[in-house]
């Protein structure tokens, strides 16, 4: 396939999942036509991680650009054209300050979802720029947003000084929203991956060891093998990277 079909492949597809219709067979059928739909409820949700192959997502010192490389990131997009709105923790938007939207390719921006229980984001950070695209913060009951005015706000109650993932996708779907990517970063795919509340999971994994930094996960620690998550899987190569295609269907939790 060239690069033109390719793109034209590619743009059916988004066209065929925006659509909710049988996706057209390409080569990323088998990959994306899962993500069409959930099968606990009306939500679709996806996690996504890029490390190493010793697990790292960053540098002790926080350092993670770049990890994956080209074709790392352009599944990245790819995954971000399909869904309805992308979902990061507040710590990901203060140290990474990214735009999340689409450009490597062909397709829609998601909104933009900030989980930020303290409303502790700058105003001017770049996910709020106003472009078109729906922008969401979610914060704690007790808080005050601390976004520009055309942002959407939404408040849930926090449990010990955080918000469960159960709540926030709750929240979302109330507000038109069923097809979500929580991109990151690792604590916050993490917290979503143990309250069962992920129904796929993508793991870029890049060629590189770095033999320290911040782990991809963080779940509480287990004694034994058998209290070990085991999941069902597919691997596709990204050129010189490989991404797996975690089904954590069979964990996910009904929502509503």
């Amino acid at each position: 396939m060239n690069a033109i079909e390719q793109q034209t492949s590619w743009a059916n597809l988004v066209e065929a999942l925006a659509n909710n219709t049988t996706p057209l067979a390409s080569e990323w059928t088998a990959l994306f036509n899962p993500l069409r739909a959930g099968s606990r409820d009306d939500l679709m949700v996806v996690g996504q991680l890029g490390q190493t192959l010793d697990g790292r997502i960053a540098t002790i010192t926080g350092q993670s650009k770049y990890i994956n490389g080209p074709a790392g990131l352009t599944h990245l997009h790819r995954l971000r054209a399909v869904v309805d709105a992308v979902v990061v923790g507040v710590g990901t938007a203060v140290a990474d300050d990214p735009r999340l939207n689409v450009r490597l390719v062909t397709g829609k921006n998601p909104a933009r979802v900030v989980i930020d229980p303290k409303a502790r984001l700058r105003p001017d950070a770049l996910v709020w720029t106003a472009d078109g695209t729906r922008r969401i913060v979610i914060v704690a009951d007790n808080a005050t947003a601390n976004t520009p005015p055309d942002v959407e706000v939404i408040s849930i109650a926090s449990h010990n000084g955080k918000l469960a993932p159960a709540d926030i996708l709750k929240a979302l779907c109330a507000n038109g929203i069923r097809r979500i990517l929580i991109e990151g970063g690792a604590d916050t795919v993490s917290r979503f991956m143990q309250a069962g509340c992920l129904d796929r999971l993508h793991v870029i994994v890049a060629p590189i060891i770095m033999g320290s930094g911040r782990p991809g996960f963080s779940l509480p620690a287990i004694e034994h093998m058998d209290q070990a998550v085991r999941i069902k899987m597919h691997s596709y190569p990204l050129e010189d990277e490989m991404l797996f295609d975690c089904d954590l269907s069979a964990q996910r939790v009904k929502l509503m």
